[in-house]
């Protein structure tokens, strides 16, 4: 019988998203957008969290 492996738990801040692209409004010399990647500050672009019982256990 397979044994079934808990599933990550998401950040919740992020949603899972943890990284996204913005652009400023800008072009480079090329044409290309100026875009800026940020990381969500939460999960530190993981997009998943640790179980609240090894959060704690770290205290």
């Amino acid at each position: 019988m397979p044994r079934n492996t808990p599933s990550p738990r998401v950040c919740r801040d992020c949603d899972g998203f943890a990284r996204v692209a913005i652009t400023t409004g800008t072009r480079n010399p090329d044409g290309t957008r100026t875009t800026l990647r940020i990381e969500c500050l939460a999960c530190h672009g993981t997009g998943t969290t640790a179980p609240s019982a090894l959060a704690r256990a770290g205290r």
